[in-house]
């Protein structure tokens, strides 16, 4: 992986990254092999110097230079990187032998606080750049990484995150190939801010979307739900209280293509992030014109998670998730899926947790463990304070 090129003057910095896809297929095509990853050669590095990030950091002179050396190119450094131009340039060839569509998607990341039990700002921006990327059905190459960072950051924190960020794309076979690095003064951001752009390719007999639901078809889910936005709440303290909950923070790419390959006619994904299971099932619903019905004996929910919402007064079906997707597959296609899923190591606690059905169209509908039904209606506003 890798970083940038930086230009004189203050805002001109390009931080670059990258670390080439690697193709676990068993027949790789000969642009897979040309352009798989190697290791960082090793070469001597800049060294930052100070123990915090000061706005001379953001300047465009020498101390940016040696921050974006030490920190960023040490931990991204790879062959499309070396250059450190203001732009990645990626061989054409890589796409087109994949599929015969673009998947583009752009991110930002906001979290407080910037480390949790699970992960951090860093693995959370590219898990969730690559899983926007893989819920489409796209196989994700590239990504971007800017970085907005408040003045005053410990270096040692930007160096752990860096390094979470090239492990989490080392882990889901992608490469940050270009970025940009600002600093800003202290209070006008909230420690570090990420964004992400991330590029990926589209095989041409795979097409999923919102609209596709049809009655009949089976919901899953691919394992507990809740656990990043409990995980994140926990962690700033606020209540007080020692429950053990860790977020799910994964990149799903490789789950998508065991599920895909186990149900060629699943209808839909998406990552269930903000607003949680029940944004997406009633965004479903709305583009299929269709009424989706869910057990709560079905779906699964960590106790932990559901005594922690319990306390707080909170709905464990709205809470973010970073590492648990909504699949709509075929009726037929239902059982090879989750079989396919719980054989994965991101999907063991993989449930079939409801149906699609007719009616009530552009509706959500939960089956109550004591009996009666309930609707489970879009999220309006915020249930909690801003996690993603």
């Amino acid at each position: 992986m890798a970083i940038a090129s930086a230009k004189s003057g203050p805002d001109r910095q390009r931080a670059g990254h990258g670390h080439e896809h690697q193709n676990a297929r068993e027949h790789e095509n000969a642009h897979d092999r040309e352009h798989r990853p190697e290791a960082p050669a090793v070469k001597p590095r800049k060294k930052v110097a100070g123990s915090v990030v000061t706005l001379a950091h953001g300047s465009g002179g020498k101390a940016m230079r040696d921050l974006i050396d030490d920190v960023f190119v040490g931990a991204f450094d790879n062959a499309l990187l070396a250059p450190l131009d203001d732009q990645a340039r990626m061989p054409l060839e890589a796409l087109t032998a994949a599929g015969d569509r673009l998947a583009l998607t752009t991110d930002s990341y906001v979290v407080d606080p910037i480390t949790f039990p699970g992960g951090d700002i860093g693995k959370l921006a590219v898990c969730g750049t690559v899983n926007d990327l893989a819920m489409g059905g796209a196989r994700p190459l590239w990504l971007t990484c800017a970085v907005i960072i408040e003045e005053g950051l410990a270096i040692e924190t930007l160096r752990a995150i860096t390094a979470s960020m090239a492990e989490a794309a080392r882990d889901a076979g992608v490469a940050i190939v270009t970025g940009d690095t600002k600093v800003v003064h202290k209070g006008a951001c909230d420690k570090l801010f990420i964004n992400t752009a991330g590029v990926g390719v589209i095989a041409r007999e795979r097409t999923l979307g919102a609209d596709r639901a049809r009655p009949g078809d089976v919901v899953l889910v691919n394992g507990r739900l809740g656990d990043h936005g409990a995980a994140i709440l926990n962690a700033r303290g606020d209540m007080a209280l020692s429950t053990p909950i860790e977020s799910d923070c994964a990149s799903l790419n490789g789950l998508v293509e065991t599920l895909l390959a186990a149900a060629p006619g699943t209808r839909f994904l998406r990552d269930a992030t903000r607003g949680g299971l029940a944004t997406v099932l009633n965004e479903i619903a709305t583009a299929s014109g269709v009424g989706i019905e869910i057990e709560e004996a079905a779906t699964p929910i960590a106790e932990e998670v559901k005594g922690f919402c319990e306390i707080l007064g909170l709905d464990p079906l709205y809470l973010a998730n970073e590492g648990k997707l909504v699949a709509i597959v075929p009726a037929g296609e239902a059982e090879a899926a989750l079989g396919a899923m719980r054989a994965h190591p991101l999907g063991r606690d993989a449930a079939r947790i409801g149906e699609v059905r007719e009616a009530p169209c552009g509706r959500v509908v939960m089956q109550m463990l004591f009996g009666g039904r309930r609707i489970v209606d879009m999220l309006v506003g915020e249930q909690l304070p801003r996690i993603c």
